[in-house]
């Protein structure tokens, strides 16, 4: 039997080993911590220095946009902040002088401003694109006098146009049995008019759903049930689940520029009647209903807390920006504002949840492009 002076010896022995133990734990953790800081500090070192050789291709000395040569010949990077106060300067210079001998194209005036500031867009371009409009309805100059010597201009020509060129054109609208035919806005909001939204610019925050991303759209918080409007006429590309947009729809303008997405559509009723992938659809239809569906890898799962659209405008000028590392996704929200201006009137169909809109409206673009064989929303 151990004497009490051996047991407590025999205590601080054990005691001493088990703090070697955890020292030597703790050193063998820095180490390790150490290591996988060096690696990951290399690993972005690396990353950097690889986007700033690929920011090279696309950015002048000032960090303009500029288009790309180097590997291929088409726009790798899209900034788009025209407010909503100077496209609708622009598009009023557009409409008013469409019957005039110098018609003024409003891409052709954002362009313009554009070129000059860099892209950036203040309370003063409306004024200038105005000022500016005037001269050339005078014939005091020509936009080409005007753009000539101006190195970006053709970029910004070119970046505009993909995101606006579908929008503004001629249609026609049926009133009282008669058709008529219109020049102006023929794209829409994307929320049916009549039915209240909320919204603020959210492009760029942070979501952390399966992976840390940035928020690549505009976000629209309604009721559910409300109708969301196709903002331009189209092929529809994708419909169906996406774990990250729950029940959603794609469509792709007819020049192929643009892929309009469209997601949370409402749980067990997303889409309407009819619509399918290869749909084509004229801007204005109903094509689906706000909801709340997402973030689940199983179907028809709502787990998005707020009731909301998220649409996207994605640009594309090759094929290989369409996914993956290379697309050009813009900030809707200034869009979205000009956009108020044109909301598709709808109305219910009786007995059912269907909504549909209640002017029917014909885009040339739309019969240059459907073939007889096409679906068609009806």
């Amino acid at each position: 039997m151990k004497r009490k002076g051996s047991r407590v010896k025999d205590n601080r022995e054990r005691s001493g080993s088990r703090w070697i133990i955890r020292i030597e734990l703790i050193v063998l953790l820095a180490f390790v911590s150490a290591a996988v800081s060096r690696e990951l500090r290399d690993r972005t070192k690396e990353y950097a220095r690889q986007n700033a050789a690929a920011e090279d291709d696309w950015t002048s000395e000032t960090g303009e946009a500029i288009e790309v040569s180097a590997s291929g010949n088409y726009i790798k990077w899209v900034e788009f902040h025209a407010t909503c106060e100077a496209m609708a300067a622009a598009y009023d210079l557009d409409v008013a002088s469409c019957q005039e001998e110098v018609h003024l194209q409003w891409i052709e005036l954002l362009a313009y401003v554009g070129a000059k500031h860099g892209g950036k867009f203040d309370k003063n371009s409306a004024r200038e694109i105005t000022a500016t409009g005037e001269k050339l309805r005078s014939g005091e100059m020509t936009m080409e006098q005007l753009t000539e010597g101006m190195e970006y201009y053709d970029y910004y020509l070119e970046a505009y146009s993909a995101v606006l060129s579908g929008m503004v054109g001629e249609f026609s609208l049926q009133e009282n049995g008669k058709w008529s035919r219109y020049y102006g806005l023929k794209a829409f909001s994307p929320v049916a008019k009549g039915f209240d939204y909320s919204h603020y610019d959210d492009f760029g925050s942070s979501r952390s759903y399966g992976y840390a991303r940035p928020h690549l759209g505009h976000d629209m918080m309604g009721q559910i049930g409300t109708p969301i409007i196709a903002i331009e006429s189209g092929v529809v590309e994708a419909l169906g689940w996406n774990q990250y947009g729950g029940w959603r729809i794609g469509i792709r303008s007819f020049d192929g520029r643009r892929y309009y997405y469209y997601a949370h559509l409402r749980q067990n009723y997303p889409y309407a009647e009819g619509l399918k992938e290869g749909s084509v659809v004229t801007a204005g239809d109903v094509i689906g209903y706000m909801g709340h569906t997402g973030y689940s890898v199983k179907e028809n799962v709502n787990n998005i807390e707020t009731v909301h659209l998220h649409w996207g405008l994605q640009l594309i000028f090759d094929e290989s920006q369409k996914e993956g590392s290379n697309e050009i996704w813009i900030d809707c929200y200034e869009l979205t504002k000009f956009l108020y201006r044109n909301r598709s009137e709808v109305s219910k169909i009786e007995g059912s949840k269907e909504w549909r809109r209640a002017c029917e409206m014909q885009d040339p673009e739309v019969e240059k492009h459907c073939k007889k064989d096409t679906p068609m929303i009806q």
